[in-house]
């Protein structure tokens, strides 16, 4: 985790952390400015020991982390130079320069803050992912097994035609095929709900952003109206600044505004609903033996009648839906998932 799970939960609960902290700047100024850096590190090999069919994801993944760095050191380089903007300010000792220049540096570490929690946001959205990339590496050696035997078959039958060996190995071949179909419907019941999920997880993020950047940005042209830029002559004496309240009533407005601030999001329905072992749950078949029952018959409202408990079951479509800003992870994001599902001999001789 990038950071304490404690400070990251207070952080979405209130993302105006910093903003609140102060009307200031200045009282920040030893914060640290230091971008992230990726070094080397033993996870940086793992990349040349993935199986095949988990390469891409896991290059996909690790690139994703190197991205949510970026944010990450955006978001200090915002902190930084917004106490720098504050600094110059006070040093050109024109009181008007002085405030708004203050002011204009809070907005500007807010900003930073909301890369901070973009960048956390990501990290979610990736997390999710790596249940798709965990099941694809659990997949892989029942491929692999199927070809080996496949191969080995194709070899027999070409050097040693009549060998006994042939019967052992196709009856062989068919539980392994039907293992494998087992696997691979596991790998793409994870895969399309995962994608979903990551990926509404990240534009919900990606939209959260933005608003409040325009919030953000739109208060600080509020600020900067307070600034009087009119020339002076030599000789002249400019009118005292005055403005000093409103540029503190404008923060407060600004702060109102991110409190205030409420996603409104296009919904993205999910129907996945699977158990633990990544085939659609009891509820879910149930559904799905409805609505096949209804399309023969014609009629919605026919019920399906349970025959393991004996009672009819009032089926609703899902419900479900993903969270626009919360990730939803069936399970660890970091389990292996293996096939528990193990084929009787009538149906892996289906297979064949």
């Amino acid at each position: 985790m990038r950071r304490s799970n404690s400070k990251k939960k207070a952080d979405k609960r209130n993302p105006l952390a910093h903003l609140n902290r102060a009307l200031s700047i200045r009282s920040n100024k030893n914060s640290s400015s230091s971008a992230p850096r990726h070094g080397f590190s033993l996870s940086s090999l793992r990349g040349t020991v993935q199986p095949e069919l988990s390469k891409k994801l896991y290059k996909l993944i690790k690139s994703e982390n190197h991205l949510i760095g970026y944010y990450e050191g955006a978001g200090k380089e915002r902190l930084s130079i917004a106490t720098q903007l504050s600094d110059w300010g006070e040093a050109t000792t024109d009181d008007a320069v002085s405030d708004i220049s203050d002011k204009i540096g809070v907005l500007l570490s807010e900003l930073g803050e909301q890369e901070d929690l973009y960048a956390h946001n990501i990290d979610d959205s990736r997390a999710i992912l790596k249940a798709i990339r965990n099941t694809e590496k659990s997949v892989q050696p029942s491929r692999g097994h199927k070809v080996k035997i496949s191969d080995e078959i194709a070899r027999l039958k070409a050097k040693e035609p009549e060998s006994a060996k042939l019967v052992t190995l196709e009856q062989e071949l068919v539980r392994a095929e039907a293992e494998n179909l087992v696997a691979e419907a596991q790998l793409t019941n994870i895969t399309r709900q995962k994608m979903k999920e990551a990926y509404a997880t990240e534009f919900a993020a990606t939209i959260e952003r933005a608003e409040k950047q325009i919030i953000l940005a739109r208060h600080g042209r509020r600020l900067l109206n307070l600034l009087d830029d009119t020339p002076v002559v030599p000789g002249d004496i400019r009118p005292a600044y005055e403005h000093t309240n409103q540029a503190r009533q404008i923060l407060n407005d600004a702060e109102d505004d991110l409190k205030d601030w409420r996603p409104e999001l296009e919904d993205v329905p999910s129907s996945a609903n699977l158990d633990a072992s990544l085939m659609p749950s009891n509820a879910n078949r149930q559904n799905q033996r409805q609505q096949m029952t209804e399309s023969v018959v014609g009629d919605d409202s026919v019920t399906h009648h349970d025959h393991i408990t004996g009672e009819h079951a009032d089926l609703e479509p899902d419900g479900s839906r993903i969270s626009s800003g919360t990730s939803i992870i069936t399970g660890h994001p970091t389990q292996t998932y293996q096939s528990t599902y193990a084929p009787s001999e009538t149906e892996a001789s289906q297979v064949v």
